[in-house]
């Protein structure tokens, strides 16, 4: 179902947008500061080419350890990124679901772009895995969570 998903989005729009993520990579990447979003920013082309089957989940919920980008420097990228390119692309996202949202057919579509949308506003320290693998670890998560609370931790 998502490889059905996953064709008309592309087919649809979500062409435009994932060169929008890739255009935006190509600007980080000439800043040369920009690198690191400059790779994020294809990561999440590629998932914005084909986003079906898969999830933006954060990486210190996939690995439960904090890192750099699950910190208060990886909150100062964030808002580095919003100034200098989250909301643009959060913008062509809302804009994308506002027009799959008038078709009825359009509307898993304009839902997938606003989850975009968000991911765009914030990108760092999050992670694009399958949705097994997000719902996995949530479960997982949320084990260890109970374990710590059981233990008075």
């Amino acid at each position: 179902m998502s490889a059905i998903g996953n064709v008309l989005w592309f087919l649809m729009g979500g062409f435009f947008m994932g060169l929008g993520w890739c255009l935006a990579g190509l600007i980080a990447f000439v800043s040369i500061v920009g690198i690191p979003w400059g790779k994020a920013c294809f990561v999440i082309g590629q998932f914005a080419f084909l986003p079906f089957g898969k999830e933006a989940i954060n990486r210190k919920e996939l690995t439960n350890q904090d890192d750099i980008g699950t910190g208060g420097l990886g909150l100062l990228g964030n808002v580095v990124w919003f100034i200098f390119a989250g909301f643009w692309l959060a913008l062509g996202h809302v804009g994308s679901a506002v027009l799959c949202f008038i078709t009825v057919i359009g509307i898993p579509f304009g839902i997938q772009h606003l989850k975009l949308a968000g991911l765009a506003l914030a990108p760092i320290g999050q992670v694009i895995v399958t949705k097994e693998v997000a719902q996995a670890s949530r479960q997982q998560s949320a084990k260890a969570v109970v374990a710590n609370l059981r233990s008075g931790g």
